[in-house]
């Protein structure tokens, strides 16, 4: 399943490894070295922190969201809650 993560991002949720809030980044400092060196080697899309609530980390990137983290987490457990419902639709078919 994909997740939309604002600002015409749509990335595929079983990629996402972490969603940590913007704010919490400066207080860091193996975080604040893991962004120099990922935006240093082009891993970092959107660097713009303009409006930046939150910072989703996947396998090959690092994008930054202007949906807080409350609203990414909702986004995340709805596709979870979606793939585990049965797929009742054959039962409709004739």
């Amino acid at each position: 399943m994909f997740i939309h993560i604002g600002d015409d991002n749509v990335i595929r949720s079983e990629e996402v490894i972490a969603i940590i809030d913007h704010q919490l980044i400066s207080s860091s400092t193996i975080n604040e070295q893991m962004l120099f060196n990922q935006r240093k080697n082009k891993k970092v899309l959107d660097p713009s922190d303009e409006g930046t609530k939150s910072i989703v980390i996947t396998r090959d990137y690092i994008y930054y969201s202007p949906l807080s983290v409350l609203t990414l987490k909702k986004r995340a457990s709805m596709i979870s809650t979606i793939s585990k419902l049965e797929d009742y639709s054959e039962s409709f078919e004739e």
